[in-house]
């Protein structure tokens, strides 16, 4: 029986580059992620109760927000 790798041609080192650039890309859009969630977090912790009220939040709202903000598009 053949192994799947043999059956499409990939050597083994071209297999284990595309799963460490596979893994790296992940781990760069979950940095960046985590990244805009404490951006957002930090800027919304910092508005006024007025300034949130304004923009139809309350301060207890804001971790979802910026988690929201972060992590819908993952």
């Amino acid at each position: 029986m053949v192994d799947m790798a043999t059956a499409l041609n990939i050597t083994p080192s071209a297999l284990s580059n595309t799963v460490n650039s596979g893994l790296v890309f992940a781990l760069v859009a979950k940095w960046k992620a985590y990244r805009l969630y404490r951006t957002s977090l930090n800027e919304l912790r910092a508005l006024s109760n007025a300034d949130l009220v304004d923009l139809g939040l309350s301060r207890s709202m804001i971790k979802r927000v910026a988690l929201e903000a972060a992590y819908d598009d993952i």
